[in-house]
């Protein structure tokens, strides 16, 4: 854990994804961005494609991809079910064919506190399209993150792996099913993801990141009933942000864009961030990341069961 503390960004909480990237030439560069076409991803789109990127957003629904990002410039769609390893095969396979390399790699699509839901072989599907999804996606994409001297891989995960530790008893929560809890062991597993690729891919330079963007409300609150988010102390009856601490889009964005593309992350690697900042190691209320959450023999084991359950493994 040698490496989480803070490094004085001088950014924070308040900070736009405009803002750190302000002096930063993306020109040139290719960045992914799965789920690139709403809330943050959109935001994320649009900074790095304004700092001269050309970003490639794998779309679970092509046609809503093409109308959110209807405009700006720099952008390709292509189709991606992360829940679905045919599909995410596919979108890799046609991605390797184009013989390009990718410089930035976020893992931004997300589904929170979904209502039991099965995909593919049977697996619950926040852990299958959060963290299974991405998994394979990057390993798939390996040659391509490794092509042109090394990638940045962004994991997003959020302040809901505190929510849970791997059930490494029951990942696939047959034993009864809670939509928080599924939902933190699938943020868990974000960060744990990039704890072991940064182990994996530094000496070929690929680093790996984890992060919490902030609270932010974007469509990723789709499953949550109104009651629920005003119980929360989230929203008014209205629907409107009750708390000062929620982020803006553009704010929310900033944290994957800086992990993405910062020269003061140079050298490092596996580390989870937040406020656009390497967060501490908290065991308590206050922010940070959980030390389960960064454990490297947790990390290493999850790996194992990943490439177990989905065939793919760049190092195996």
């Amino acid at each position: 854990m040698g490496e989480q503390h803070k490094i004085g960004s001088g950014f924070g909480h308040d900070s736009t994804a405009d803002e750190v990237l302000a002096g930063i030439d993306l020109t040139g560069k290719l960045a992914i961005v799965t789920g690139g076409y709403s809330g943050l991803g959109l935001e994320t789109t649009k900074a790095l494609t304004k700092a001269g990127a050309h970003v490639v957003v794998p779309a679970r629904r092509p046609d809503a991809a093409r109308e959110a990002l209807a405009g700006v410039d720099d952008v390709e769609i292509d189709e991606l079910d992360l829940g679905d390893l045919d599909s995410v095969k596919a979108f890799a396979d046609r991605f390797l064919a184009s013989g390009r390399s990718v410089d930035i790699m976020i893992d931004n699509a997300a589904i929170m506190a979904a209502p039991e839901t099965r995909v593919g072989p049977g697996w619950e599907a926040q852990f299958a399209t959060n963290h299974l999804g991405h998994f394979a996606l990057v390993n798939r994409l390996w040659p391509a993150l490794v092509a042109d001297g090394g990638a940045r891989v962004v994991s997003v995960s959020s302040t809901g792996h505190r929510r849970s530790d791997i059930r490494w008893d029951d990942l696939e929560f047959r034993q009864g099913y809670d939509k928080w809890q599924a939902y933190g062991q699938a943020k868990t597993a974000n960060v744990l993801f990039a704890v072991q690729l940064d182990a994996l891919g530094k000496d070929s330079g690929v680093r790996a990141f984890a992060l919490h963007p902030g609270g932010i409300l974007t469509p990723l609150q789709r499953h949550l009933e109104k009651q629920e988010m005003v119980d929360f102390g989230w929203i008014d009856e209205d629907g409107n942000p009750l708390s000062t601490a929620f982020k803006s889009p553009a704010q929310g964005a900033a944290t994957q864009v800086w992990a993405a593309t910062s020269p003061q992350l140079d050298g490092l690697g596996g580390v989870f961030c937040e406020d656009c900042e390497i967060a501490e190691v908290s065991t308590d209320d206050a922010p940070g990341v959980r030390p389960y959450a960064i454990d490297p023999v947790s990390a290493a084991r999850l790996w194992t069961v990943s490439a177990e359950l989905t065939g793919v493994n760049a190092f195996g």
